[in-house]
């Protein structure tokens, strides 16, 4: 009974994401997506770069050792198979959008959700680089929160859309007071902030690093985490995404594209479904 029960539901998603697409594909495509592991997966590789066979045709794109895209690209997976689970510990009730979760733990105070793992990923990349002064992030009120101000004892004060800083704490660079920090910027910052914070770009000039970004109540964004190009000059990426409820970073499917899945073709102003979500009147940003 269980079994009929998930594959009923399975059909009703697949048919509920391809009528949002433009022009309509064909559910029985949706469901081949979501059903099939893509061709192109290594299920050995515990590397985003390696999980994932480069499509006929193209080449990794070049990137300096060190870089943040190189860092993305190389980032540790947890093997084949594993599910997505939320930060309460059950499981995520769709499993079928995935083809590996990331090396990320969920805390369990439920805080780090979509633009939260981002935001990690992307602070935890500048610590280990050394460049922690350039951790910081706008609240969704506009105001700066830097990590460097924050080490050194200033907390914001909050009330409504009025925010101002004062130092009411010792100083302290820890790794564990880091994550404190990180934990204020999950309360504070979100799609919102991040969608009106960073510039928009065009799709011809994105990298690894990049993001597809839907600000708002609910909203959503997606990390690009490796980029493949042919000789035309086409490119394909890579996503991986957070969610809410906190829960796993998951590498996803494609599934609109089954024939290339889990790689994205992505231009602008385009329906891009991306394992639970749907991204219509999007944009596109890079970190500062």
């Amino acid at each position: 009974m269980k079994k009929v029960l998930l594959i009923l539901l399975i059909c009703l998603a697949a048919i509920a994401l391809a009528f949002q697409f433009k022009p309509v594909k064909n559910a029985i495509d949706t469901v081949k997506a979501i059903v099939e592991t893509p061709t192109l997966i290594n299920k050995d590789s515990l590397k985003i770069k390696s999980r994932v066979n480069i499509p006929e045709g193209y080449r990794r794109a070049k990137y300096p050792k060190g870089s943040f895209e190189d860092y993305l690209r190389n980032y540790k997976l947890k093997p084949f198979g594993n599910k997505i689970i939320n930060y309460d510990n059950s499981e995520y009730f769709w499993q079928g959008g995935h083809i590996g979760v990331l090396e990320i733990p969920v805390p369990k105070n439920g805080l780090q959700q979509c633009a939260d793992a981002l935001i990690r990923v992307r602070s935890e990349y500048l610590w280990n680089s050394n460049r922690k002064d350039e951790i910081g992030f706008n609240f969704t009120s506009g105001h700066y929160c830097s990590w460097k101000k924050y080490a050194e004892g200033y907390r914001p004060k909050i009330n409504g859309s009025k925010v101002s800083f004062h130092k009411t704490a010792s100083v302290n660079h820890s790794k564990e007071n880091f994550y404190k920090y990180l934990n204020l910027i999950y309360m504070y910052s979100g799609t919102l902030s991040l969608y009106n914070e960073l510039k928009s770009l065009k799709a011809k000039d994105l990298k690894i690093g990049d993001m597809l970004i839907k600000g708002g109540s609910p909203g959503h964004i997606v990390m690009l985490c490796d980029e493949v190009i042919n000789d035309k000059g086409e490119k394909l990426f890579l996503l991986f995404q957070g969610n809410t409820p906190a829960q796993s970073v998951h590498l996803v499917k494609n599934l609109k594209d089954s024939d290339i899945s889990p790689w994205y073709k992505l231009e602008d102003n385009a329906v891009v479904p991306v394992s639970n979500y749907t991204f219509g009147s999007a944009k596109f940003v890079r970190f500062k």
